[in-house]
């Protein structure tokens, strides 16, 4: 088995990247929020970084990107920390969604119950439990303990936020009003808010992967089980309903963001994380996952293996 991120070499990594490529030509920019609708088709970027820090990169690394849906597993390991595994899952599942990721008819088939973390929904219930008075003093002190615990830089894009806000998220509002009817949450408007914010939270992708190391080397006990139960939800929910498919083919924990990011935890080994805007119909990046599947596939590191 070649179970270590450290054998990928610069040009074969450089040439997996432009097979990539030329597949993202098939994907589309997210067009409800304008920011990202601008984004380059050609922006690219990967990070592979070790358990023992070796790191191999290529493509724009520091470009700040916006984390968007990459911040769930974030916010689910934050409040397993805080709360306890059963105060968090009283307001959401741990089952995976047969609907897109922004479905108010999956919510409304589950009675207003959330299926899990890991799509609007879930994401949307659990904002409402981070400390603080104002959907601003939660983002900043959710920011705070990321950079902190993480090791990163993150920061709140303002100019993304203005551009989410610009377009008001019909979808959004109306599950923030179901999980309001259902007794899940009880101010729509500021969890909205406080959800609009955290995904607005922005860095390179290298302050991904430092943040995704959390999740892979816990830097204590209590934590590990914490991130067991985070990673299980990547792998189960983490790209909507074609999570499935991907166990099958790259066999790791994965997160994707509609800005394009995909960030896949190895157990044990390392992070992966890649960045291409283009995505597919289940709003995946094209280019992420086509390079997620081919260095799962050549180094072995399904943990099916």
């Amino acid at each position: 088995m070649f179970n270590s991120l450290s054998n990928i070499n610069q040009q074969e990594l450089k040439n997996w990247v432009e097979q990539g490529l030329a597949k993202s030509k098939s994907g589309k920019l997210p067009t409800y929020i304008p920011l990202l609708a601008e984004a380059n088709y050609n922006n690219f970027a990967v990070v592979l970084q070790s358990i023992d820090n070796h790191i191999l990169s290529l493509g724009d690394v520091e470009t700040k990107v916006p984390l968007m849906s990459a911040i769930k597993p974030f916010l689910l390991f934050y409040l397993l920390s805080k709360f306890g595994n059963k105060f968090v899952f009283n307001i959401v599942g741990k089952e995976p969604s047969e609907k897109p990721f922004n479905s108010l008819e999956q919510l409304e088939t589950d009675g207003g119950w959330p299926r899990n973390p890991m799509i609007n929904s879930g994401a949307i219930a659990l904002s409402s439990l981070l400390p603080g008075n104002t959907a601003t003093e939660r983002c900043k002190n959710f920011c705070y303990w990321l950079n902190n615990k993480g090791n990163c830089q993150l920061f709140l894009d303002e100019n993304m936020l203005a551009s989410v806000r610009s377009l008001p998220n019909q979808n959004n509002q109306a599950i923030a009003k179901k999980l309001v009817e259902c007794g899940y949450i009880k101010d729509a408007e500021v969890t909205l808010d406080t959800y609009n914010q955290i995904c607005c939270l922005s860095g390179t992708i290298f302050d991904v992967a430092t943040l995704g190391m959390l999740l892979v080397k816990p830097p204590n006990f209590d934590w590990k089980k914490h991130c067991c139960t985070v990673k299980a939800l990547m792998t189960t929910c983490g790209l909507y309903e074609a999570s499935s498919r991907y166990v099958i083919d790259i066999g790791i924990p994965l997160k994707s963001s509609v800005s394009g990011i995909v960030l896949g935890l190895v157990p044990g080994t390392g992070v992966i994380v890649c960045y291409s805007p283009p995505l597919n119909r289940q709003g995946n990046s094209v280019a992420g996952l086509f390079l997620l599947e081919v260095i799962s596939r050549n180094l072995e590191l399904s943990v099916f293996f």
